[in-house]
């Protein structure tokens, strides 16, 4: 089963169908296992220019995750550097493209714009968030990566991880959930009642 549940864990296995991608919402935390891809802003450029040209993808994103990271070189001995997000609204032109191709699942840093969530419910995808910060710890997950396409874009090449417990956190849903958003307006509105809330005249005069 790609999505497991047991004990309060969420695991998840690709790759992912319509129906796994509807068991998670906004709030969950999950960890990943198995294989992850890896682009930034250079190499989904080329993706959309490939498919504006009616060419293949250099992988098959049907059902599969992009990690959105650029990561540092290894340390001797190390299997990848550190692998923290990178900010995900500077995608958000690129991502229903490949959320209409079949993608999956989407792992960043930060919001996503309304374009992307509305292709997030059209096309049964979902985004997370990764620890910003953390990037020391997330390679740790990484168990190997190899470089797949665009070898020339260096960093921004597109390389296939193999993770093992990859921690993230989903932010929207395919249902319209949005962690990000639901924790402003709890914010606003717990800040709304504070200003009704009086000082008993007792603890004025005091």
């Amino acid at each position: 089963m790609p999505i497991v549940k047991e004990n309060g864990e969420i695991k998840a296995y690709p790759p992912f169908t319509d129906d796994d991608v509807l068991q998670l919402r906004a709030g969950d935390h999950v960890k990943f296992y198995g294989t992850m891809y890896t682009a930034r802003d250079a190499a989904h450029r080329r993706m959309l220019q490939a498919l504006g040209e009616g060419k293949p993808l250099p992988m098959d994103i049907r059902g599969q995750i992009i990690y959105y990271v650029g990561p540092s070189p290894a340390r001797p001995g190390r299997v990848i550097g550190s692998a923290g997000p990178t900010t995900s609204m500077r995608l958000d032109a690129f991502t229903p493209g490949l959320l209409e191709q079949g993608l999956k699942v989407i792992i960043g840093k930060g919001g996503r714009g309304s374009i992307v969530k509305k292709a997030l419910q059209e096309h049964k995808g979902v985004y997370l968030l990764a620890i910003g910060g953390a990037g020391a710890l997330l390679s740790r997950t990484i168990k190997s990566m190899e470089v797949i396409a665009y070898e020339d874009l260096g960093t921004e090449s597109i390389k296939k991880l193999e993770v093992d417990g990859f921690p993230a956190i989903v932010c929207c849903d395919t249902h319209g959930g949005d962690l990000l958003l639901a924790g402003k307006e709890q914010y606003r509105d717990q800040a709304a009642l504070g200003d009704y809330v009086s000082v008993p005249p007792a603890e004025k005069a005091g």
